[in-house]
């Protein structure tokens, strides 16, 4: 296969691992990689949705000793079983809205500037959040003495898990982030800082793997086998750059906010908003 075509799949793999599970928006930075790259096509398109499936792989390297003791549990411990029902609950929404939805948002809002337009609406709601996250809690999820309602997985309800689960929904459009959307849902909803994050990797897992399983399907006259090393290539640089970025994340979350992403998503979306009217750089679909 050409070296520079998996050059290309490597470099999209990094940008899926470390932008996935922070709050700017995996798919919208692939999307733009993907155009300077010139990297597009029916087929990239499906091999952006695989790729995610590397860093959930992550995910589960990372916490396969929750997962594994859930896994034993589920029949005997109400913990193991309320955990695996959250999670179950908050993925729903996604499958029944992505089913009905997905087809129409592939087609008028994957392309560089709505993407743009979500980063900045994005960066300023994320701002909004943390100041009134700040107010309510303090600078560490605390107002004298009193922490967030919700402050581990463990303390979440059913209806705490919908209500992630139906904010996850948003990310349904580029440049959203599945990640932002469920980490600032949940703070808003009264999650810890450091709750809202884990879950978030959590319902990552059958959100994003079911995702990537559906769409190779789905697309499968698109593929061959000699495809598979672009894929694969994809996948493993997913995996390594999202588990860097997970231990990162969880050590960054204890000590400091998402103001400094909103700001990103903002400047960034303004500079591709700026280059796709100037004509500087020629963005592509």
């Amino acid at each position: 296969m050409d070296p520079i075509l998996l050059l290309k799949a490597a470099v999209m793999g990094v940008v899926e691992g470390l932008t996935e599970f922070l709050p700017i928006s995996s798919t919208g930075h692939l999307i733009l990689a993907a155009s300077l790259l010139k990297f597009t096509g029916e087929k990239i398109k499906v091999f952006e949705i695989a790729i995610q499936t590397g860093a959930m792989f992550a995910v589960i390297w990372e916490y396969r000793a929750r997962l594994a003791a859930t896994v034993r549990g589920i029949r005997h411990e109400p913990v193991a079983r309320r955990f695996a029902l959250n999670v179950g609950i908050a993925f729903i929404p996604a499958v029944v809205l992505g089913l009905a939805f997905g087809g129409l948002v592939k087609a008028h809002l994957f392309h560089p500037v709505p993407v743009a337009l979500a980063f900045i609406v994005g960066g300023f709601i994320i701002l909004w959040v943390e100041a009134r996250h700040k107010r309510s809690f303090g600078d560490r999820d605390l107002q004298g003495g009193r922490r967030a309602r919700v402050e581990t997985v463990d303390d979440m309800t059913p209806l705490d898990a919908l209500k992630v689960g139906l904010v996850q929904c948003l990310a349904l459009i580029p440049g959203t982030s599945r990640s932002g959307a469920t980490i600032i849902g949940g703070m808003v909803f009264g999650f810890s800082r450091k709750c809202a994050t884990e879950f978030s990797f959590y319902l990552g897992i059958p959100t994003l793997m079911g995702a990537g399983a559906y769409s190779v399907l789905k697309n499968r006259d698109l593929l061959s086998w000699g495809d598979l090393p672009m894929f694969a290539v994809g996948l493993a640089f997913a995996f390594i750059s999202a588990l860097w970025c997970i231990r990162w994340l969880i050590r960054y979350v204890s000590t400091h906010d998402f103001t400094v992403f909103a700001w990103y998503r903002i400047v960034f979306g303004l500079i591709v908003l700026a280059t796709a009217y100037t004509g500087t750089v020629s963005w592509t679909a």
